[in-house]
């Protein structure tokens, strides 16, 4: 085992390099989203901000249209929350996340669902959606109402569309610009595929591992919400490299993935809320210290500056208002500006636009 400790500086950059952070990436926006093995999107429209901070001439049309010709997909997979995700991915993936899924559902839940055989319901879900008309939740449990009476509707429907029956949502939600309710429809039958049996926990690793790494078996449990991985991280243990950090963490990572510098400028980056570049750890303070670990959870919207998470930012009427957590030195609140006009004139580049950033 190496006993090469690497800071949280060392670890910042090697995070914004694999996030497609550090510079913008030439990538496909299909192949990106594969990269980055999702993008969280519960809030439809903030991966179109993920994207473009990460991509170079990124058109939002791309994401957009990739959805509407089923390539990509909106479901719950990891930690029980809706991702982006490609449909190789989903259907490669989603067998493995059954039950955790279901665990997730109960933790919220189990008081509502007591009582509730779960393969009934499923069972009872699927023959309604066996039609092929999309449906909300409400609508789901409504066809259900006369089978479990006494039964929380929200209870039913969030373990029915979030974990018994593998559903995506289908468009106009998730579209660029776009508004629509959750609609959902079974997955196999939007991809014409059926999902495939319980993937590699080896291969998801790896592929953990070039998105996020150098990372603890704590971190890849934190981003997936899977439990049962140490037995296949021990597997692949010589195919990897390993570091500490400095509370001492043994950190996993891919021989050739990249590790910059770690003073190697990091340019200003806007995030959007939710983003896994934070989510993906147990452990964030590589990007953003503990007194403002809150943001991450709160569906703010952060912006990096030289990696670290340093601000909140809103639009208001097409401007871009930043609200820092420190105070910025006068060449950062210039670069925090510059870019903030950017993402302005991206999300308004017909309306009146402009970027404002508050004192501390």
């Amino acid at each position: 085992m190496s006993d090469t400790v690497l800071d949280a500086r060392a670890l910042n950059r090697a995070t914004l390099a694999r996030q497609l952070l550090l510079d913008r990436a030439d990538l496909p926006v299909l192949d990106a989203v594969a990269h980055l093995c999702g993008l969280q999107a519960q809030e439809p429209q903030e991966p179109f901000v993920g994207l473009w901070s990460r991509l170079r001439a990124f058109d939002p049309a791309v994401p957009s249209n990739l959805l509407l010709d089923r390539r990509v997909v909106r479901t719950h997979l990891m930690r029980r929350t809706v991702h982006l995700l490609t449909a190789d991915d989903t259907l490669a993936w989603r067998a493995r996340y059954d039950t955790m899924l279901r665990q997730r559902v109960l933790g919220v839940y189990r008081r509502d669902l007591d009582g509730v055989d779960l393969d009934e319901l499923a069972e009872a879900g699927r023959k309604v959606m066996a039609d092929g008309e999309p449906r909300s939740m409400t609508e789901l449990v409504r066809a259900l109402a006369g089978r479990w009476p006494a039964t929380s509707p929200r209870a039913l429907g969030e373990m029915l569309v979030a974990a018994l029956i593998p559903m995506v949502q289908l468009p106009p939600r998730g579209l660029w610009r776009a508004k629509g309710g959750v609609r959902n429809v079974p997955l196999a039958s939007w991809l014409g595929r059926e999902i495939g049996p319980p993937s590699s926990d080896e291969v998801l690793i790896k592929r953990y591992l070039a998105a996020f790494g150098p990372a603890a078996t704590a971190d890849l449990r934190a981003w997936s919400g899977l439990a049962g991985l140490p037995p296949a991280v021990a597997a692949i243990r010589d195919e990897l490299v390993s570091f500490r950090d400095e509370r001492g963490r043994v950190l996993l990572d891919l021989p050739d993935a990249p590790r910059p510098d770690p003073d190697t400028p990091a340019p200003v980056r806007f995030l959007p809320a939710f983003d896994n570049a934070i989510l993906g750890y147990d452990d964030r303070t590589r990007i953003v210290d503990d007194v403002h670990r809150g943001v991450s959870v709160a569906g703010e919207r952060v912006v990096l500056v030289d990696g670290r998470v340093a601000a909140t930012w809103t639009v208001d009427a097409g401007t871009v208002v930043v609200t820092p957590l420190r105070r910025f030195s006068r060449t950062d609140r210039t670069a925090v500006a510059e870019e903030g006009e950017e993402v302005a004139k991206f999300l308004s580049p017909d309306e009146s636009h402009g970027v404002r950033v508050l004192p501390l």
